[in-house]
């Protein structure tokens, strides 16, 4: 198999570009690396897509492993033919391979391999050739009666003889490829109770659809249900059908051995294939869930780390509590600690003026302009409690509730203590809260992504790809955002292209010792970074204040020849960059031929667009052309809530089924996927993403068990019942 070949058929990509792209990989260098700084040898194909590939490409790299193991086995055996040869070459499954080798495989004991034992094999073929013969099947059956090898009559030699046919149909490789894919086609699954409690799964007391139309959610639900011991699942399907299917296959003849070949069939579909392919069929649809699971995952997490931060703003972090009361924390503009507190503003404490008088205190003292509050125990009255003295303030600072989820991982973490040794677990909660609407991504980087309650199902994830794939989103957002070299934690630096955690922390140590650094070539004098770390890190890397300005932009060092070749080609001085002399680069650039540039300089047009957009903008964050985080400054509770109340709300997080939306009244509302718009869609984030700010109508409330449905399809008609 050529792999190359395989791939650009697959994804749609010119063979060069595969080939490149292959090669490139092979050479360790990482995905932000290749999509940000080899774009001609990729034809600019952006890092999801490289993902994918480079998933792919393991992937048949380890069919080809499995397929040259069984290759050695099958000749180990010396049963390698050469149309087995041609069929395992063939094979684009791992599925496909394990069914080539089934037959040939070793067997633990059966019914079929004590026939063998017996001496029945020959009788077993003789039947199965169908032939008429002048000889009934017991008359023949008769010649093998052999008790010393355990054939006591002519009907356990037929009978033997007929396990054997049942194992050679059920190992037949496209036999088994006939049924497997009329399993596909019709099977349903069907599931009920295995309690009589009333349980979170009772909608799947009875239950029955389709596999294939099954969605993941509720193939991971009834996973889940089994595992809870509250459900039982089992596959059904047209077993007549079936049988028809293979005996078509099977019967060559009409004949009484015909017959016997017949009941071998039916046999080979019960009680071998059957079992095998419904195990399988629940296989594949768990790892198909499982698989769009993560992905959803790692999207909603790519979209959370993307939040556009609220730079140089002072914020106020409140970790709301009960009887440890809520922990509040202010930090400057560049997330330094400036105080810490505990207070009480729940009423029944009776401590709420003395909770609001030092709130108040350090609004003004420190001049706080934002607030943070996190979702969780406590959440409403502490929300209730800024609002209100938000209002006695007369102040313009406003609020926001954040997800708190992973601060008290974080807070009890090792990372955390080396962060914050003088601070107390529970007010580290507070300050991650506060940073988090400073800088999310500088923030959230540093919890167990598992933590950050934006998935589906994700403790039900294998850990090792769940793992993979975050740690992929957590690398491209890092990589796509950069950081600036002096200030980012060892935590942060560590996601960044090429940088391991080891390193990560020989840079910190490095810049605590000998202070600041002045350039990006600096970091080559960090033990344990070499040369092919520094040619993956150093363009994701910033220093805002350098000396050389390119060192302040996502211009790679390699490109700084050509940068200021196109700067001087252009009229332009190094000292121009950033400045407004500069802001006729990209007019200048046109009028003398982007291709001619690039030729000049020796680089493709990609990455002279790149070097250009860069010099105009030098370090800019993407993510301040996002739309900005809704900040409040009152607070609703459930029981307010009418059918057809507009809303503006923030997506939290996106589901196979809907998406949950926050209005402002601590409880998230659902728009199911029916209700997002009038088009037909498949999932809902081909609407919604994390963070997306939109507008939303209530439809209903159920007060009872803490529920609101939304719509994003205008005004809910006028008699939608609302339940309080």
């Amino acid at each position: 198999m050529n792999i190359s070949s395989l791939l650009s058929s697959e994804f749609e990509v010119a063979p060069q570009y595969v080939n490149n792209i292959v090669k490139l990989i092979d050479e360790g260098n990482t995905i932000p690396f290749i999509a940000r700084y080899r774009k001609e040898q990729t034809g600019s194909m952006d890092d999801q897509v490289l993902r994918e590939i480079s998933e792919r490409l393991e992937y048949l790299k380890g069919l080809e492993k499995r397929k040259a193991e069984v290759v050695s086995l099958i000749e180990g055996q010396e049963k390698m033919t050469d149309e087995i040869a041609a069929t395992l070459a063939s094979a684009k499954t791992l599925t496909e391979i394990e069914d080539i080798y089934r037959p040939i495989k070793p067997k633990r004991k059966t019914r079929a391999s004590i026939a063998r034992n017996k001496g029945l094999e020959p009788l077993s073929e003789i039947i199965y050739e169908q032939k008429q013969t002048a000889k009934k099947p017991l008359e023949l059956a008769a010649e093998y009666i052999n008790e010393e090898k355990g054939v006591a009559t002519a009907e356990e030699a037929i009978a033997g003889a007929l396990d054997i046919i049942a194992e050679n149909v059920n190992d037949n490789a496209t036999y088994r490829g006939v049924i497997r894919k009329f399993y596909q086609r019709t099977a349903i699954i069907s599931t009920k109770a295995a309690t009589k409690e009333d349980t979170v799964y009772s909608q799947y007391y009875e239950f029955a659809q389709a596999t294939a139309k099954l969605p993941d959610h509720r193939v991971l639900a009834i996973d889940r249900g089994e595992k809870e011991g509250k459900l039982k699942a089992g596959i059904t399907l047209d077993v007549e059908e079936a049988v028809k299917l293979l005996a078509f296959r099977t019967i060559t003849g009409t004949n009484a051995y015909s017959e016997l070949v017949k009941t071998a069939t039916a046999d080979a579909f019960t009680r071998l294939m059957q079992p095998s392919l419904e195990r399988e069929l629940r296989s594949e649809m768990t790892e198909r869930a499982m698989q769009g699971a993560i992905k959803l995952f790692g999207e909603n997490l790519r979209n959370l780390l993307l939040q556009p931060p609220i730079k140089g703003k002072v914020a106020l972090g409140l970790d709301p509590g009960y009887r440890m009361g809520c922990k509040v924390a202010v930090v400057d503009a560049t997330g330094k600690v400036l105080t810490t507190d505990v207070i009480f503003p729940v009423p029944q404490f009776n401590k709420l003026e003395a909770a609001k008088a030092t709130v108040k205190n350090m609004i003004t003292k420190y001049n706080v302009e934002i607030i943070a509050i996190g979702n969780g125990t406590a959440s409403k009255e502490t929300e209730i409690f800024a609002a209100e003295l938000l209002g006695e303030m007369k102040s313009s600072t406003g609020y926001m509730v954040v997800s708190e989820s992973g601060a008290s991982v974080y807070s009890a973490s090792k990372l955390a203590a080396e962060e914050f040794p003088e601070y107390d677990v529970n007010v580290r909660s507070a300050i991650s809260i506060a940073r988090r609407l400073q800088d999310p991504l500088a923030e959230l980087v540093k919890i167990d992504p598992k933590a950050v309650g934006v998935g589906q199902y994700q403790h039900d994830m294998p850990p090792a790809k769940l793992d993979e794939e975050l740690d992929g989103v957590v690398e491209y957002c890092v990589n796509t955002v950069g950081v600036d070299l002096n200030t980012a934690s060892a935590g942060l630096l560590s996601h960044i292209a090429g940088i391991s955690a080891a390193t990560a922390k020989n840079i910190v140590a490095k810049r605590e010792a000998d202070g600041a650094f002045t350039s990006r070539a600096e970091i080559k004098k960090v033990p344990k970074l070499g040369p092919k770390s520094y040619e993956q890190c150093a363009g994701f890397l910033r220093l805002p204040d350098a000396k050389n300005k390119l060192d302040s932009t996502a211009v790679h060092p390699e490109s700084y020849t050509a940068a200021k070749g196109l700067l001087k080609l252009c009229g332009f001085k190094p000292d121009d960059i950033g400045t407004d002399a500069i802001t006729l680069l990209e007019e200048k650039a046109k009028e003398i031929g982007h291709a001619k540039i690039a030729e000049e300089l020796s680089v493709g047009v990609p990455t002279l667009l790149d070097i250009i957009s860069e010099l105009l903008r030098p370090g800019r964050d993407m993510r301040d052309s996002l739309p900005q985080p809704i900040l409040r400054s009152d607070v609703m509770d459930m029981k307010d809530l009418k059918a057809g109340m507009e809303f503006s709300g923030t997506v939290r997080n996106v589901i196979d089924f809907g998406a949950f939306i926050d209005i402002g009244v601590h409880q998230d509302g659902l728009v199911h996927i029916s209700k997002i718009t009038n088009k037909f869609i498949k999932h809902p984030s081909e609407i919604l993403k994390v963070g997306d700010v939109v507008k939303v109508w209530v439809e209903a409330v159920d007060m009872e068990k803490g529920r609101i449905s939304l719509t994003m399809k205008g005004v809910p008609v006028v008699n939608t019942k609302v339940i309080i």
